[in-house]
């Protein structure tokens, strides 16, 4: 059993434990988890997800990411700011996303809301909030691993000022660390400090 440090996989190579219990996480921390991600429509399927994952374990969505991206027109952002009642009535049925109807409406709610900013303004947002990575060691086991952060509330503060949607301290500070805004890789673990 882990006490939340690094662990070594199949491949002997130390990772953060929740990595280690399917070859999709596995992928999904070597390749993208904690990777800088920036442009506006990559934020905004992050952030989207983030919310549709709220309350559900990240592998569903992530098992159910292909699905997502062709519910909703590869998140781009003008497209689902467009959206009408028949493609929301679309969505509730589609077996291939969570059918949740208040995270399907934030989400285009959002996207409507987005459509109005100029361009590189919600990548400009998002990334004002990353911390000086200098003030943050790195964390050792999971029990290091913050789950909000005077960071993430403030970012969560801007987008709901700005009048986005399903975007509390603990989505943003997920977003955070799926972009690459913070390094929450273990110190040991293989993908530390490769970002």
């Amino acid at each position: 059993m882990s006490d939340g440090a690094a662990l070594a996989g199949p491949d002997g190579v130390l990772r953060c434990p929740w990595a280690l219990s399917t070859e999709d996480y596995v992928a999904y921390h070597d390749e993208e988890w904690g990777r800088p991600v920036h442009g506006d429509e990559a934020l905004f399927e992050r952030l989207s997800l983030e919310a549709f994952q709220s309350g559900l374990s990240w592998i569903t969505i992530l098992r159910r990411r292909p699905g997502f991206r062709a519910a909703f027109a590869d998140f781009k952002i003008d497209a689902v700011a467009a959206f009408t009642d028949e493609d929301r009535e679309r969505l509730l049925a589609d077996a291939g996303i969570i059918r949740n109807r208040a995270k399907i409406d934030a989400t285009i709610a959002n996207a409507r809301v987005l459509a109005d900013w100029a361009p590189d303004d919600l990548d400009t947002l998002i990334w004002s909030h990353a911390p000086d990575p200098a003030t943050r060691p790195a964390p050792r086991s999971l029990s290091d691993v913050p789950a909000v952060t005077p960071e993430s509330t403030a970012l969560s503060k801007d987008l709901k000022k700005r009048g986005l949607r399903f975007v509390g301290p603990t989505t943003a500070y997920a977003l955070m660390q799926a972009c690459g805004l913070v390094d929450d890789h273990l110190a040991d673990c293989v993908a530390r400090g490769d970002l």
